[in-house]
């Protein structure tokens, strides 16, 4: 049986799950949902994300709506969706820079919550590629809100591993 989520598709079997990358046909710089495989029924689809195309070089970018599915009981943004967001992000961008016999998994995330976002807005996330190793992938990802205003600062490092 094979079951799609997000970048991977997992065939399942008794013994395990094999992850399979689709076809490395787009890069970096051109992160968005028209590129990326099937993401229904995923965290990202849940949240509302959206991967934004970028123009300049070395940045990705999305942004999530604050709403229902991403806010506090009393009507702002959750950190945890943040967090969420900033994985995201990050791990599509650490994909398209791997090799073809290479995948990411979130290792390490840790952010800094500045300011809050009410119901009704929309956060934006651009994130900036600060290491490229043979083992991990170190993004700074900033969430912004729709004025600019700075809404979180988060690390996210990706450990890069060899398909088998």
């Amino acid at each position: 049986m094979i079951h799609k989520i997000s970048t991977f598709l997992v065939h399942r079997t008794r013994k395990k799950a094999k992850f399979v990358l689709p076809n490395k046909d787009i890069n970096i710089m051109s992160i968005n949902t028209d590129a990326l495989p099937y993401l229904g029924n995923s965290l990202e689809d849940a949240l509302g994300i959206i991967f934004l195309p970028t123009e300049d070089n070395g940045t990705v970018h999305a942004e999530m709506p604050v709403d229902h599915r991403t806010c506090q009981p009393y009507g702002t943004l959750h950190g945890g969706a943040s967090l969420a967001l900033a994985e995201s992000l990050a791990g599509h961008a650490s994909l398209e820079i791997c090799s073809e016999n290479e995948i990411a998994f979130g290792m390490q995330v840790s952010g800094n919550h500045i300011s809050p976002v009410r119901v009704g807005g929309k956060v934006h996330a651009s994130g900036k590629l600060v290491h490229k190793g043979s083992t991990t992938h170190i993004w700074d990802i900033t969430l912004t809100s729709e004025t600019g205003r700075l809404v979180a600062s988060i690390r996210v490092v990706n450990y890069i591993v060899r398909k088998k």
